[in-house]
C-alpha cells in the first residue's frame, strides 16, 4: 500500500524490552556449549519460555528433554544444560548418580532466591514463597529445601488461609518475575497478618522485571492498544500484559510473532505501545514493527525509562570459546 494511504501510527517502543542479562547468559551457554561439544548438547526444559528461541537453538544441535532420564546411555558424555529458571536440588544431584556432565544454567538472580531461602531456613525459619504454583521458578526454589520447609503463597486470600506453625519463625522470598504491584500487595498483607516475618536480605523480584514493568507503565496511558512480545508461559510477560491493561491502555495483548496478530480486529488505532517480555528475542520485536510498516505509515518513538548494563559472565568451562555476533545472530538479528 502507497505511504499516502496508509494511517498514521506512532509506536512506544518500549526501552528496556527483551532479553534481560540472565536470559542472554542461558541462551549463550547452549550456543557455546554446541561450539566447544559439538550437537548434541541436551537441555532440560525449555532453557527460557519461548518458542522461538528452543526451536532456534533445536536448528543448531540442542536436544530438549523433560528429564535427564531421557537422554540415551551413548550420550552419557554430552553436556545436559539446566535451564535459567533454575532446578531442585534432586537434579544436578541425579546428574552427578549418572555421571552426566552438567552445565548449570540458572540466572544468578533465581540462585539469589535460593540462598535467600536457605538462610532463613538455616535461622530456623518456615519459608513462604511468594509465587506462581507450578512455575518451573517456584518449583526450584522450593527444591531448594526438604519437603514441607517451604509454603507457597499466591495471592493475598492465600495469606488469610495461612496458618504456620510458629507464627513467629517466618522468613519470605519471591519468585523473580511478579507484578510487583501484586507482590507490593501479597507482601503487605503478609508483615500485617504476621508482623515477625523476615524479609530477605536483598529484593527477590529481579531489576529486569521491575524495569520492564515500569517503561509500559509509563508507556500504556493513551495507547489504543498495546503489545507485548512473549509466551503463554511466560509469567513475565504475561504481567506486562496486566501492567499494561492497569497503567491506561484501552487493549492489551500478548503475542508470539507478527502472524498471531489478528489484523482485522485491531481497528482504527493511532498509538500502539510495544514492548517485549525477558525471554523474548529482538529480532521478533523487529518482525512486528515492520509487519505494522507495512500496513501503516510508522512513525517509532524510543521510550526510555532506564539504562541496564548487567552481564553475568558464562561459567569457567566455557570461557574459552568465542562468542561471535553471528552466533547469536538467530535471535538478536
Amino acid at each position: 500500500m502507497p505511504e499516502s494511504n496508509k494511517h498514521p501510527l506512532t509506536i512506544r517502543l518500549c526501552q528496556p524490552r527483551g532479553f534481560c542479562a540472565g536470559v542472554d547468559r542461558a541462551i549463550q551457554i547452549v550456543v557455546l556449549a554446541l561450539k566447544k561439544y559439538g550437537a548434541p548438547v541436551y537441555v532440560r526444559h525449555e532453557i527460557v519460555h519461548n518458542r522461538y528461541v528452543v526451536e532456534g537453538l533445536q536448528n543448531l544441535g540442542a536436544v530438549f528433554v523433560e528429564e535427564i532420564d531421557e537422554i540415551p546411555d551413548e550420550h552419557r558424555d554430552c553436556p545436559v544444560v539446566f535451564s535459567a529458571h533454575g532446578v531442585p536440588k534432586s537434579v544436578p544431584r541425579d546428574a552427578a548418580e549418572r555421571a552426566l556432565f552438567y552445565l548449570d544454567a540458572t540466572c544468578p538472580l533465581v540462585s539469589k532466591v535460593h540462598k535467600q531461602a536457605i538462610r532463613h531456613h538455616r535461622l530456623g525459619r518456615h519459608v513462604v514463597l511468594v509465587g506462581h504454583a507450578g512455575h518451573p521458578e517456584v518449583i526450584g526454589t522450593m527444591g531448594q529445601l526438604p519437603d514441607g520447609a517451604v509454603s507457597l503463597i499466591e495471592t493475598e486470600e492465600d495469606v488469610a488461609r495461612f496458618a504456620p506453625a510458629d507464627p513467629a519463625a517466618l522468613g519470605f522470598v519471591t519468585q523473580t518475575t511478579l507484578s510487583v504491584d501484586d507482590t507490593a500487595g501479597i507482601v503487605g498483607a503478609l508483615q500485617r497478618r504476621f508482623p515477625a516475618i523476615q524479609a530477605p536480605a536483598a529484593e527477590s523480584i529481579c531489576y529486569a522485571t521491575t524495569n520492564r514493568q515500569e517503561a509500559v507503565k509509563e508507556t500504556a496511558p493513551g495507547a489504543d492498544l498495546f503489545l507485548i512480545v512473549g509466551a503463554p508461559n511466560s509469567s513475565n510477560s504475561r504481567r506486562l500484559v496486566e501492567v499494561a491493561e492497569r497503567s491506561g491502555a484501552k487493549r492489551a495483548l500478548l503475542v508470539q510473532r507478527a502472524a498471531d496478530i489478528a489484523w482485522d480486529e485491531i481497528g482504527p488505532i493511532r498509538t500502539l505501545g510495544l514492548s517485549a517480555g525477558a525471554s523474548a528475542p529482538e529480532i521478533i520485536v523487529n518482525e512486528i514493527v515492520e509487519a505494522f510498516r507495512d500496513r501503516f505509515d510508522v512513525t517509532v518513538e524510543l521510550a526510555v525509562t532506564a539504562t541496564e548494563t548487567e552481564d553475568f559472565p558464562v561459567m569457567r568451562a566455557l570461557r574459552d570459546v568465542e562468542l561471535t555476533r553471528a552466533d547469536m545472530a538467530f535471535v538478536n538479528g
